[in-house]
Parts: structure tokens; C-alpha cells; sequence
């Protein structure tokens, strides 16, 4: 009853508010869903990156997620206020912190059960003094199939380990949680508030545990030396996403935001593969993206191209290609 009191409400707002206001899904979390430095190649991407792929232009995604930050130091360094000028009637927040609220140190650290409940349920209440919709979701896992976990003070330092440098562990065949309460302390939150819930870690550990010990690697930064350009000396990262890492995480979560709020359901979207200079698509160019397609066992391939302008590929009569340009892209 409380979902389909939430739902209609949500309706109400979407169908009153200025017709011109394309609704904005908000993004706030930490480098597992915040946009990356795509220069020189790089692979890492966070999921609300790719997430603007799963939806039609009647839905903007504005990701405010960064690295490092934690529920506490992403609202004092004043990057909550910068959302909150923002939201209007009609848009959704998600808010998904963990990671580091687990950290050591009073700039970032944060308990469950007390000051990180806390500040969710702060990002809840001005989500709704502003007329948005605060969608909770629980952190992502950290690839562990370790039973006894490297000791891990900073995913940000990930970056900085070559694949010889990362601690060796020995792996089973089940993933093993690192998040304690702070998985659980989000749903709490969600259930007392009243607030849209979408469990990402239960979404992320299926997925990792479906892929098996060596499948999951793929969905990381997991590269041996020599295998992948923009990093030579290889990497043994098992928190942060490649660019088809962070694109499966997107799409699942694009469905579990879809159940828990079924409004948005006429707005989700698909490709087989996606063209974004920024970096939210799986390619950069569209050359590249036709030619995956060409070489892709799929009857009908469809391409999207999300904003910008690209030379027309002029693809002849008979291609089984189809492209679909959004967000303003154009062919020249």
C-alpha cells in the first residue's frame, strides 16, 4: 500500500508540474557511480555514468557522485547544497553512500545504526522540502572472493597498484561481503521514512556471484600487464568498473529503479551498443561502435548516439544497422 501511495503521488507531481522541465534523475554517491576521466583511454567508469544509456530524453541523469566521498564529506564540502539549487518538483534523487563511510577518520567516517542513518535520512528530508523523490540504494560490492578480505584503507589507492603490486589472496568460489551494517543501514532508513529502495547490493553480489571467480574480473579494473593500453603495467582492482562493468550494474539498476517506481517504466531504453564522446556510452566514436556492430551476432544491431555532432557513416541500403540519435545528436 505505502509503494502505490508513493506511485501515485509521483504521477501527480510528473503530470502538474512545467510541461518545458524535463525530469532529472540526481544522482549523489562515490567513485563507484561517478563520472571518470575518459582521457588517454582510460577504462574505469562509475554506473551512474552509463545510466543516461537506459533512459529516453524525457529523463536527464545529473550525476554529483565522486570519488572518494563519503554520506559526511559529500555534504561538507557543500556538494549537497549544489544538488539542492537544482531539484525541481518531479525529479528523483538517488542517494548511495557506503564505501567509504567505512573508512577511518573524522572527515569521511560514519557508523551505522547512528551518524551514517543519519545522514541518509538528512538527504532524505531536504530531498522532499525541495520536491524531489529520494530514492535510497544500498553500496555496490567490492569483488571478495577471498574468506579473509586484503586490508583495504582507501579504494582511491587502487588506482595507484599495478597488478604486481596487489596483495595475494587466495579465492573460493563465494562471494564474501565487506560492508557489514552499512548494506543494511540504507534499507532501515528507507522502511522508517517511508522512502523508495532499491538493494544494490543484493543486485551486484548475484551479479558477481553469477559470473564466477574468474567472469566477475571483467566488470572491474582487472587487467594482466601488456593486456589493456591505458594500463601496461596490468591492475588488480575489485571496486571500481570497466566501461562493461559499470554498463551491466547501469542496466540492472535502471530495472530495479523501473519496479520500485513503475512511472519511470515508459521512459526505460535500450541499445545493443551506445555512442557518447563523453564517455557514458560503451564507445567513444561512432566508427567504432559500427564496426562492433558489424562483427556482433545480432539480426538488427541498434546504435544510439547520445548529443554532439558526427560525420554521417552513410551506411548503404542494405545495412541491418539502425542508429537512433538522441539528446540532440546530429549527423553532419
Amino acid at each position: 500500500m505505502k509503494k502505490l501511495i508513493m506511485a501515485v503521488m509521483t504521477l501527480f507531481v510528473l503530470t502538474s508540474f512545467d510541461k518545458d522541465h524535463v525530469t532529472t534523475i540526481f544522482v549523489i554517491g562515490d567513485s563507484t557511480a561517478a563520472n571518470k576521466d575518459i582521457s588517454g583511454g582510460k577504462q574505469e567508469r562509475g554506473w551512474a555514468m552509463a545510466l543516461q544509456s537506459y533512459f529516453d530524453d524525457n529523463i536527464r541523469v545529473d550525476n554529483h557522485a565522486l570519488n572518494g566521498r563519503s554520506s559526511l564529506s559529500f555534504f561538507r564540502e557543500g556538494r549537497w547544497q549544489k544538488v539542492l539549487e537544482k531539484i525541481r518538483p518531479g525529479d528523483y534523487v538517488i542517494i548511495q553512500f557506503g564505501h567509504n563511510d567505512e573508512k577511518a577518520g573524522e572527515k569521511r567516517h560514519t557508523d551505522p545504526g547512528s551518524t551514517f542513518d543519519y545522514m541518509l535520512a538528512r538527504y532524505v528530508r531536504e530531498t522532499r522540502e525541495h520536491g524531489g523523490t529520494p530514492v535510497l540504494m544500498s553500496c555496490v560490492v567490492r569483488r571478495n572472493f577471498a574468506q579473509k578480505p586484503a586490508k583495504n584503507d582507501d579504494d582511491e589507492a587502487l588506482r595507484n597498484t599495478t597488478f604486481k603490486d596487489a596483495p595475494k589472496v587466495v579465492e573460493g568460489d563465494s562471494l564474501v561481503d565487506t560492508h557489514g551494517l552499512y548494506r543494511i543501514a540504507p534499507r532501515d532508513v528507507a522502511e522508517r521514512m517511508n522512502v523508495h529502495f532499491v538493494d544494490a547490493n543484493k543486485i551486484t553480489h548475484e551479479l558477481e556471484q553469477s559470473m564466477g571467480v574468474e567472469g566477475s574480473k571483467k566488470l572491474h579494473m582487472w587487467f594482466l600487464p601488456g593486456q589493456e593500453p591505458s594500463e601496461p603495467k596490468g591492475k588488480q582492482d575489485n571496486t571500481h568498473y570497466s566501461i562493461y562493468g559499470a554498463h551491466r550494474v547501469a542496466r540492472l539498476l535502471a530495472d530495479a529503479l523501473c519496479e520500485e517506481i513503475p512511472v519511470l517504466k515508459a521512459y526505460r531504453t535500450d541499445a545493443d551498443f551506445t555512442v557518447d564522446a563523453q564517455g557514458r556510452g560503451q564507445y567513444l566514436t561512432l566508427s567504432e561502435a559500427i564496426s562492433a556492430a558489424q562483427k556482433a551476432p545480432i539480426p538488427n544491431p541498434v546504435i544510439q548516439i547520445l548529443g554532439g555532432e558526427w560525420d554521417n557513416p552513410n551506411l548503404s541500403k542494405k545495412s541491418r544497422i539502425k542508429l537512433v540519435l538522441r539528446q540532440g545528436a546530429k549527423l553532419k
